[in-house]
């Protein structure tokens, strides 16, 4: 499973070529892929009108949408977020560091474009699809 993180939903419905949206080209019929219910909130706060929030959450429920909260994933973000900043890498977001921590906690990959999650990836082992290196 691949979480697919707002940063590359933003680009892919404006229609924004990246490396991470052509993956999610690729590879939205050949693997499965998710986004949490986090996500879903952080790109439809950026869509204008009634219309197109339905047409966005349409396209977002064809994938699979995880439930986020809960007092156990706020604590361990917490630890996450301490631990980084304890090591001089501090996290700009607090939403990413539950995005980051939901994929470390139920071992999913993260597809993301925001430099927020490379401390996740250096220091905590946060699996992350990287689409150049995977061509």
């Amino acid at each position: 499973m691949v979480i697919v993180d707002s940063t590359v939903w933003v680009d892919y419905l404006n229609g924004i070529s990246t490396p991470e949206v052509e993956w999610l080209d690729r590879e939205s019929e050949r693997q499965r892929l998710g986004l949490l219910d986090l996500t879903v909130c952080e790109v439809l706060q950026g869509v204008p009108t009634d219309a197109a929030t339905a047409r966005v959450l349409r396209t977002l429920r064809r994938f699979e949408i995880f439930d986020t909260g809960g007092i156990a994933l706020a604590v361990a973000a917490a630890r996450n977020y301490r631990s980084l900043r304890a090591r001089g890498r501090t996290v700009r977001k607090t939403i990413d560091c539950l995005i980051a921590t939901f994929c470390l906690e139920h071992s999913q990959a993260l597809l993301h474009c925001d430099r927020d999650f490379d401390p996740f990836e250096d220091v905590l082992g946060l699996q992350v699809v990287h689409p150049e290196r995977s061509k």
